[in-house]
């Protein structure tokens, strides 16, 4: 049994259901207030971050970037033409290298502030950083998030997906960043219609499902979020 304690609005969480659900893997989901810092959650995870995996009878992995590996590495051999890391080195680099500036970079310029401001400061304490959000903290992840996004459409216009020929952890990292803005209706999608187009293929798959069934108490879904054919 695989058990993921996660955030439904943490990217990085997104990103590892995207991945687990694209190869077929039952999840038990446990929601974690990874700003709570729980000694348990500590335990299993001393950086005190989502996700975190569990797989009975074995040590946690944590982190989106170390989960993604372990799942390659225990079970891509066995998922054929579904899995998600290519075998070919250069095409493995540049695998990584993409899902780094998603897990990295987007999200320290994008999605995790605009997901903190919006989101997290709600159900925090004062002490754990809550608070009205920062006017000058969004304004300046939503400038940054028309860059990526940018980038996103010359990658889709240049390739099938966004690291070649077929979907990777690539396009599952940069659309559960996505995801998680796009909920609050911060994405411009009207700026780059190959990025947009390449979104709605890859939020067209089953994997995604779980995802766009969450909502948020008090926020609603901005109707690019619910909108198949956005």
């Amino acid at each position: 049994m695989f058990t993921l304690f996660h955030h439904p609005f943490c990217p990085h969480s997104r990103f590892i259901r995207l991945v687990l659900g694209e190869l077929g893997i039952d999840l038990q989901l446990v929601e974690e207030r990874a700003w709570e810092r729980r000694e348990a959650f500590l335990a299993m995870n001393p950086a005190g971050t989502t996700p975190v995996l569990m797989i009975e009878g074995q040590s946690p992995v944590p982190g989106a970037g170390i989960i993604a590996e372990f799942i390659d590495e225990t079970l891509g051999a066995e998922a054929g033409e579904r899995r998600l890391l290519p075998q070919a080195m250069t095409e493995r680099v540049e695998v990584r290298r993409l899902m780094a500036w998603f897990n990295d970079k987007f999200f320290e310029e994008a999605s995790n502030p605009l997901v903190t401001e919006r989101i997290y400061k709600r159900f925090m304490s004062e002490d754990e950083g809550g608070g009205p959000p920062s006017a000058d903290v969004m304004r300046a992840a939503k400038a940054n998030v028309r860059y990526h996004l940018a980038y996103i459409g010359w990658l889709a216009r240049t390739r099938n997906y966004l690291a070649g020929d077929r979907i990777t952890y690539a396009d599952l990292a940069a659309a559960a960043h996505l995801s998680a803005i796009d909920y609050l209706g911060d994405v411009p999608w009207s700026e780059d219609d190959a990025a947009k187009a390449w979104y709605a293929r890859v939020k067209s798959r089953p994997s995604f499902r779980p995802l766009l069934s969450e909502w948020l108490a008090g926020v609603p879904a901005s109707r690019t979020y619910v909108d198949l054919d956005f």
